[in-house]
C-alpha cells in the first residue's frame, strides 16, 4: 500500500547496491560542482525482486517542499551539499532528476571529485519515500509516481546504471584593459553554456 505524508509507518528505500566502503583523505586538490542526474525517468531496472521505474513528475513536490541532502554513497557522515543550505539544486528535465552540487572543501569531497574524474565513480542514485505508486503484483512490475526525497548521492553500486555524474570546473575570465565589451560577451555565452548543459 503506498505510504504518504501522513501514514505513521514510514519506509526510506535507497537505489543503490549495498557495499561497504572506506574513505581516506587526500591532499589532492579539488574544484568544480558535481552534476549529473540522480534518477532516470521511464526506463526500467531490475532490482531481482521486482522491476521498477520513476515517472515523470514523481520528485517535483518533494525538491520544492523538502530538506534534502547530498551524500557520497548514501553515507550521511559524508554529506556533500543540502538544498536548504542552497548547496544542492535539484530539478527534473527531459532526463530525469538532475543535480547540481557545490561540495566542501574536505579531504573525501576531494577524493571523490578525484574519483569521477577518473571515471571510477560515474552514477547516482536516490533515498526516498513512497508516496505514490502503481505496483503490477502479476508481472512484479512498480512505477514510482511520488517520493519524498530524502537524499541524493554518487554510489558505487547504482540500480539505476542510465544514472550519471561529472566534475564541471569553475571557469574564471581575466578581464584586459578595453575588452569590456568583449568580457560582457564571453560572460554572457559560459551563463548559457552553464545554464543549458
Amino acid at each position: 500500500m503506498p505510504l504518504n505524508k501522513e501514514s505513521e509507518k514510514r519506509t526510506v528505500e535507497w537505489r543503490s547496491f549495498p557495499t561497504n566502503f572506506e574513505i581516506r583523505g587526500s591532499s589532492l586538490d579539488g574544484g568544480g560542482k558535481l552534476r549529473g542526474h540522480a534518477a532516470v525517468f521511464d526506463k526500467w531496472t531490475d532490482l531481482g525482486y521486482l522491476k521498477e521505474k520513476v515517472a515523470k513528475g514523481a520528485f517535483a513536490t518533494t525538491i520544492q517542499e523538502d530538506d534534502i541532502r547530498a551524500l557520497w554513497n548514501h553515507d550521511p557522515n559524508y554529506i556533500l551539499g543540502r538544498n536548504r543550505a542552497g548547496t544542492l539544486f535539484l530539478e527534473e528535465d527531459d532526463k530525469g532528476l538532475a543535480i547540481d552540487i557545490t561540495p566542501p572543501d574536505t579531504s573525501y569531497a576531494k577524493d571523490l571529485m578525484v574519483s569521477i574524474r577518473r571515471k571510477d565513480v560515474t552514477q547516482m542514485s536516490f533515498g526516498f519515500e513512497i508516496v505514490k505508486e502503481d505496483l503490477n503484483h502479476e508481472r512484479n512490475e512498480r512505477i514510482i509516481q511520488e517520493v519524498i526525497l530524502w537524499d541524493v548521492s554518487p554510489v558505487t553500486f547504482p540500480a539505476y546504471p542510465e544514472t550519471d555524474i561529472y566534475v564541471r570546473k569553475f571557469l574564471r575570465v581575466e578581464p584586459k584593459r578595453g575588452s569590456g565589451m568583449l568580457l560582457d560577451l564571453l560572460r554572457r555565452r559560459l551563463f548559457l553554456r552553464t545554464r543549458q548543459g
